[in-house]
């Protein structure tokens, strides 16, 4: 369990916490590209980090992200006008630029200058993975981006997309560093010999207590959860990835072939907006003999865009109708949770336990290693910058992130992390690897 300072430590993210300045140190997931298509599109509200802005793209393309209240008197300027190469208070007419520079006032007289004196606080911005990137920290050159592959994704293959959670960031990235939960809430109603043999479904559901190892990398933590095979000379892994500040490779499909990246981005300390971003794929056949469809297209239903700045992203399955969960399911044995989809069942779990869980409350078993070195990186992370300005990991080090997750069968006497090696590195094409294995697992 944690303290409630160390709690507090690794939930609070606004300004000046320890937690939001080291966040600020990244590049940060704002929002889909999608969601301001076009020039001079309608702008959008963004809160993020505890902070209310507003997001629009100019008549040449570029994006900027401004605070939400004006600078003259606090209008929102969610109300605006996008026009030209800028965003137009409707008040009084003042209109910044994408760098936060007031290009016209029209209330003052002919030949004033005070506008030259006036700058709205906008963040950097760029693009990459159909999303929109913002840097909020105090660098006045901006550190790189990480370098993801899946920033090279060709646009017919490529998946980007978002939904907003009700609760810290902290517990719904603690979701995808779990690995065992997959044989419980996942499939906790599947036998073994539902899936087919020779499978990583097949392995996962056969023992659903796994050993873990784990290492300390430049970017974060590289874990791997080994169960026994058919073979007695063999071990399934499943290799996954935490990387600073809220980034995860989850362990699915198959280790030699990209996948995606998700972030967990606080938009403030009791709402969370997750991103995934990367490549589009396919179901494998025995995902859909077991019903596993966790695709954003067949189970996650999204509620009307509403206005305010939590009415992006909210799923139609939500706690106020109980995730739309059937418990006819649940004793007929069609359903270990009676909730359908992967992600809505990972979304119920992590908004079920409140806003902000009180970790003080928690009793961590051998199968929460991974949950417990990722926030021991954190807390040492956000404590060494605010007591040393000591650069967080993977800042200045873009290629750390070059990365692959997945499961993979090795002998049972090789070293994972050296076995694995040529499959986690990125820009490579793996000849061979058989994709139905993975299995939804």
């Amino acid at each position: 369990m944690l303290s409630p300072e160390n709690n507090r430590l690794l939930t609070e993210v606004g300004p000046g916490t320890p937690m939001g300045d080291l966040m600020r140190q990244y590049w940060v997931p704002a929002l889909l590209s999608s969601e301001i298509r076009g020039e001079d599109a309608d702008p959008v509200r963004v809160r993020l980090l505890g902070e209310d802005l507003i997001a629009f793209r100019d008549s040449s393309g570029r994006v900027g992200i401004l605070p939400e209240n004006c600078p003259h008197r606090g209008a929102s300027l969610y109300l605006g006008r996008c026009e030209g190469n800028g965003i137009r208070c409707v008040y009084h007419g003042w209109k910044f630029d994408v760098a936060g520079a007031c290009v016209d006032m029209p209330n003052e007289p002919r030949g004033s200058d005070f506008a030259r004196k006036i700058r709205a606080n906008a963040y950097r911005c760029v693009e990459a993975g159909g999303v929109v990137w913002t840097y909020m920290g105090p660098r006045d050159a901006a550190p790189p981006l990480p370098d993801f592959e899946q920033f090279d994704t060709p646009a017919d293959k490529q998946s980007s997309w978002a939904l907003q959670r009700e609760c810290n960031w902290l517990q719904a990235i603690e979701g995808d560093l779990d690995t065992s939960h997959f044989g419980f809430l996942h499939t906790g109603h599947a036998r073994p010999e539902d899936a087919p043999p020779e499978t990583f479904l097949r392995y996962a559901i056969a023992d659903r207590a796994p050993k873990y190892k784990l290492r300390d990398t430049r970017f974060g933590v590289t874990f791997g959860a080994y169960r026994p095979t058919e073979s007695l000379d063999e071990l399934y892994w499943r290799i996954g990835h935490f990387l600073f500040p809220f980034f995860t490779m989850v362990p699915t499909g198959v280790l030699g072939i990209p996948g995606p990246v998700r972030a967990w981005v606080p938009m403030d300390d009791s709402h969370t907006l997750f991103f995934q971003f990367g490549y589009r794929s396919e179901l494998a056949p025995a995902e859909q003999e077991l019903g596993i469809t966790e695709r954003e297209n067949e189970t996650v239903k999204l509620l009307p865009r509403a206005s305010g700045s939590y009415g992006r992203f909210r799923l139609r399955q939500n706690l106020e109708n109980d995730y739309f969960m059937d418990r006819a399911k649940k004793r007929r044995g069609d359903s270990f949770t009676g909730i359908d989809g992967i992600t809505v069942e990972d979304q119920a779990i992590t908004e079920s336990m409140g806003p902000v869980y009180d970790r003080t409350r928690e009793h961590l078993g051998s199968a929460d290693v991974v949950v417990i070195r990722a926030r021991r990186r954190l807390a040492a992370a956000a404590r060494a910058l605010r007591e040393s300005g000591s650069t967080p990991p993977g800042v200045d080090d873009p290629g750390s992130y070059a990365q692959r997750s997945g499961g993979v069968v090795l002998p049972v006497d090789s070293d994972w992390i050296e076995g694995t090696e040529h499959l986690r590195k990125t820009g490579v094409e793996h000849v061979g690897l058989d994709r139905s294995r993975s299995a939804g697992a």
